[in-house]
């Protein structure tokens, strides 16, 4: 299948396939005898995995990783549970951090409910921050 078949097939771009195989995580297409790209149908099923990956907030070389651990014959899955808890308490601490914030706007904003501009200092560039 040529580059920009997959790519529609694969809802992606003939860019970011040519990316992906610079980036070792698509395995070299082999050309036509006119030097166009020739994928093999399963090559879909490796950009869908790198697309689930990715939405899972895997980086590119993580994914890199598991394909080389499978291509090298091996099963990932092991490996990918261990990037999935370290994904996981990064997603739990910035929820955390993101609750601290709301809850420091509101508290700021809440002071600010009511604002009192002859109160302000001259120094200040406004009480409420």
């Amino acid at each position: 299948m040529r580059i920009g078949e997959l790519a529609e097939a694969a809802g992606t771009t003939a860019k970011a396939l040519r990316f992906y195989e610079e980036q070792g995580l698509l395995p070299a297409a082999e050309r036509t005898a006119s030097g166009y790209r020739d994928y093999d149908p399963e090559a879909a099923t490796r950009i869908d995995f790198i697309h689930r990956g990715q939405a899972a907030g895997l980086t590119l070389a993580q994914i890199k990783q598991i394909l080389d651990i499978r291509d090298g014959g091996e099963i990932p899955c092991g490996h990918v549970r261990d990037l999935l808890d370290v994904r996981l308490k990064d997603i739990e601490r910035q929820i955390s951090d993101l609750v601290s914030l709301r809850d420091n706007v509101a508290a700021l904003r809440d002071a600010a409910a009511e604002p009192e501009p002859e109160t302000c200092n001259a120094d200040e560039v406004c009480r409420y921050l």
